[in-house]
């Protein structure tokens, strides 16, 4: 194994951040106790960031803060404040998924290295292109891909000094991160805030498959897939687990880093993975990573597996045997809890103490000596010391000094002037006056440059980085035209809207065309004055394909929920529209889209309420878009529910199912909430809510605000019904948008039942 292979284990707090270190693991992935994909975890102080990184660094192991959420628009001070302090840290990587944030970092914090989180859904080549013209260093490629198209990605990547990250060990959501809602609209708890509350982990009332979990995925294990994974290019194997205890993460990262090192050493890992059984687990698979998305991938408990796990490895699962595993079990549960809580004690992440002492004699320079436990240094003043009958009358800092300063040099005034050290990775433990010269002065901005001076040289010669001031945001001219309708549909027996109505229509394109490439394309040729839509969801052959199409029929306009789509029509130089599967939530986002992507106009998420919508600004120039009626998507999987739900008789996921099959079904939470489960041709398995999507209020609570918005009229089942034909909801919607308020009662009287729920509570 010529080329290092990176084991980052996650951090939940502090002492699972110690496991890591003690199991050997390279990097460690952690959050604050704000800002993070992980809010259920205990998380970390900043205060106790710099005793971290000290720990960490001295065994040789980085750390990389998650700031992994979306940003709305009021955190975004409370944000440049954390980044400020981050830059003057020795953090070694943000990993992020809000495109604001992105925006601000590469302008503004560009010594900080970034990585592009999981919820990004990075899984085609022009993600990446997209990633890397906002300066990102590593992507977390989504955990749906298999082996094939993780290598060709990270080729791609490496061509642009880009790493990739794969999740190898750990649990497995069912939905692709970033477009997964079920949490947000079910509980009001966003997976995209770090909220979710595991839904799909709930039991639901059994279906007629016979099973009581229906979303329930095993966990990922690709432990004996490290071979090929090193063959494919990858640079970091990541743990998921921050919501797990220290001893899980010890034992987790010690098995791995074991498997890694008999790799290295003798171009074979370890045959032996029974430690990952030792702790908790749902049994494992790596179907995903074998291309071999089968229904053997699903468990129907959401329970830790461990006992029976080890009572079937036995090949005994009588009761008395049972009992006896379970025994055994909790007793080597407890002693690798013992022996990892004996080993982190050894491991502090107090930062490393210093002794400040300072010397001086009347016209003589200050001197202060720096002893931390490693070595030691001096700093001398610029000036001479002098009496206080010396100071400059008329001189700012003189009186400054004269004011505060009547004893002289002293404890107080050093100590006031010296604490930002605290901020470092080292802490001052005693200020020593025994060689000063009483009652000596000095101006307070040589003390100041003496405490820069010492903190570089602490920083390892790192400048301290002066805090970011961001311009105030320019307010958009209010919309000075009506806004428009816009439509969606997905189906040719709708075109006739397009000649019927004056409201802009979108179609939807699916993930998968392959075999309909000619016939979509005519459809769009013969219809200029159509805009195509491009799903979230692009991988492998279907991105290629999408590309080809966007080439070839060359639209004036797109929308499009793909990154990589939006990069390639920035190339192409066709106008985009960010769809809403892009999370866009505050002012940067937009900025980020219009200046670094030439983006023509973007959705405003659906999980933002009126206070949180009305303070985004919008650039010039720029169109936003709000929905305001469509099937709220709760899921989109790679995997195929129907296993689960009604049962199918193909064991695996195939091309031909994604192209070919259209079957719907429904699952019911124990509360009595139905969930649709939809399989469209050409699309991924998707679970709608059971209520629409339906908010007339923002027209009159945020009037001006939006130039367009947008109804969804694709032939979704829910329990939703619409009592109008098509051609006249798009009546109704424009002369409701146009100003006739008696509209609004005729909508929702033809719109039942519906929900705006997301609306009123926010994120």
């Amino acid at each position: 194994m010529n080329n290092k292979i990176e084991l980052l284990a996650p951090g939940g707090d502090i002492d699972s951040i110690k496991a890591a270190i003690a199991a050997g693991a390279d990097a460690i992935y952690c959050g604050l106790n704000q800002f993070n994909a992980r809010n259920r975890a205990t998380n970390i102080e900043f205060e106790d960031l710099n005793g971290i990184l000290r720990l960490a660094h001295k065994n040789n192991c980085q750390i990389f803060l998650t700031l992994n959420i979306i940003f709305i628009e009021s955190e975004i001070p409370t944000l440049l404040n954390l980044l400020n302090k981050l830059v003057n840290t020795s953090i070694d990587g943000v990993i992020v998924q809000d495109l604001g944030l992105l925006y601000l970092l590469q302008k503004h914090f560009n010594t900080l290295k970034v990585h592009g989180s999981t919820q990004l859904t990075t899984h085609n080549a022009g993600q990446i292109d997209f990633l890397s013209d906002l300066n990102i260093c590593r992507v977390n490629l989504s955990r749906e891909l298999s082996l094939n198209e993780i290598k060709k990605l990270a080729s791609i990547g490496h061509k642009k000094n880009i790493s990739t990250e794969v999740f190898v060990h750990g649990s497995n959501c069912i939905a692709f991160s970033g477009v997964c809602y079920i949490s947000s609209v079910h509980g009001g708890k966003s997976g995209n805030r770090g909220r979710c509350s595991q839904p799909c982990r709930d039991k639901y009332i059994t279906t007629a498959a016979g099973k009581d979990y229906p979303l329930n995925l095993k966990d990922n294990s690709a432990f004996y897939d490290l071979e090929a994974l090193f063959d494919a290019g990858v640079d970091s194997l990541k743990i998921e687990g921050r919501i797990k205890q220290f001893d899980y993460v010890y034992t987790v990262v010690n098995c791995w880093k074991k498997h890694i090192q008999s790799f290295a050493k003798q171009s074979q890992g370890q045959s032996n993975n029974s430690d990952l059984y030792k702790v908790f687990n749902r049994d494992f698979t790596n179907s995903y990573l074998k291309s071999d998305i089968n229904k053997e991938m699903f468990i129907d408990n959401p329970m830790d597996n461990s006992i029976k796990q080890f009572a079937k490895i036995n090949e005994d699962s009588a009761d008395k045997k049972l009992l006896q595993e379970k025994t055994a079990y909790y007793a080597d549960k407890d002693r690798i809890n013992f022996e990892v809580k004996t080993i982190i004690k050894q491991l502090s992440t107090v930062k490393a103490p210093i002794i400040i002492s300072i010397s001086g004699q009347l016209d003589s320079k200050l001197e202060i000596t720096v002893t931390t436990l490693d070595t030691s240094f001096k700093v001398l003043s610029e000036t001479n010391l002098f009496r206080k009958s010396h100071l400059p009358s008329k001189n700012e800092e003189g009186q400054i000094a004269k004011k505060n300063s009547t004893k002289g040099l002293d404890y107080d005034l050093f100590y006031e002037r010296f604490k930002a050290i605290n901020n470092t990775e080292y802490f001052i433990t005693d200020l020593e006056f025994e060689n000063l010269e009483s009652d000596l002065f000095i101006p307070f901005k040589e003390l100041t440059l003496i405490k820069n001076r010492i903190i570089y040289i602490l920083n390892g010669s790192k400048e301290l980085i002066a805090p970011v001031v961001l311009p105030p945001l320019q307010k958009p001219d209010l919309a000075k035209n009506k806004p428009t309708l816009s439509v969606l549909i997905s189906s040719d027996k709708d075109l006739y809207l397009l000649n019927d109505s004056s409201a802009d229509i979108f179609y939807k394109i699916p993930s998968s065309f392959k075999d309909d490439f000619s016939k979509l394309s005519d459809i769009f040729l013969n219809n200029k004055n159509m805009t195509p839509w491009f799903p979230s969801i692009l991988i492998g052959e279907e991105y290629i394909t999408a590309v080809k199409f966007l080439q070839q029929v060359q639209p004036k306009f797109i929308v499009t929920d793909n990154t990589g789509i939006a990069y390639q029509a920035f190339k192409l130089g066709i106008n985009w529209i960010a769809g809403p599967n892009l999370n866009i939530v505050n002012s940067y986002s937009l900025l980020c889209l219009k200046e670094k992507f030439n983006c023509y106009g973007s959705f405003i998420s659906n999980e933002l309420n009126q206070n949180q919508l009305k303070n985004i600004k919008s650039p010039e120039n720029f169109k936003l878009y709000y929905s305001i009626l469509h099937p709220i998507l709760l899921m989109k999987s790679r995997q195929c529910f129907h296993h689960q739900v009604i049962g199918c008789d193909k064991t695996s996921v195939s091309d031909e199912c994604i192209q070919n099959c259209n079957k719907s079904s429904t699952i019911t939470s124990l509360k009595g909430d139905s969930l649709f489960v939809k399989k469209q041709k050409g699309s991924y398995s998707a679970i709608y809510n059971s209520h629409n999507f339906l908010n007339t209020k923002i027209i009159d609570d945020l009037p001006d605000k939006f130039s367009s918005f947008f109804i969804d009229l694709r032939d979704i089942k829910t329990e939703t019904k619409i009592g109008l034909d098509k051609i006249d909801v798009i009546k109704l919607f424009e002369s409701f948008i146009d100003g006739n308020t008696a509209s609004e009662s005729d909508i929702q009287n033809i719109i039942q039942p519906s929900t705006n729920a997301q609306y009123i509570k926010g994120i």
